[in-house]
């Protein structure tokens, strides 16, 4: 075998190598993957109903709409990470002037992680709820 060629099959193996243990790693780690493109904002920067919303989570309720607050949320838009069903929970944050729930929610998963959407599931964004 060649020089060139013993390099080639060496640079082919790296590849296969680092790309083996991206994947391996991104399996193993707890930590929800974010989708690229999903920022960030903090509490304080959503509607102060998102607050309320919220601290009746932490408190377990009494949320303002019982048959569909603390539902399964199943990510049909695949525009959170991908995870089982039954993951993810939907909370209404009140809108409003709204006769209805209006469209904004929260939504927790099981590690912790909230998202916010202002637009009944069309994009949210990750809350930072200690901020």
């Amino acid at each position: 075998m060649g020089s060139s060629r013993r390099i080639t099959v060496a640079l082919i193996g790296l590849v296969v190598l680092v790309l083996a243990g991206w994947f391996v790693q991104s399996r193993l780690t707890d930590e929800p993957r974010q989708p690229p493109g999903l920022s960030e904002r903090t509490l304080t920067d959503l509607p102060s109903a998102a607050a309320d919303t919220w601290r009746l989570i932490e408190r377990g309720g009494p949320f303002p709409y019982p048959e569909d607050d603390g539902k399964v949320f199943g990510n049909r838009e695949g525009l959170l990470p991908d995870q089982d069903r039954g993951y993810y929970h939907e909370y209404t944050v009140e809108t409003p002037g709204s006769d209805d729930r209006g469209a904004r929610r929260l939504v927790t998963g099981e590690a912790d992680e909230v998202y916010y959407t202002g637009d009944h599931y069309e994009s949210f964004v990750r809350v930072d709820v200690t901020r």
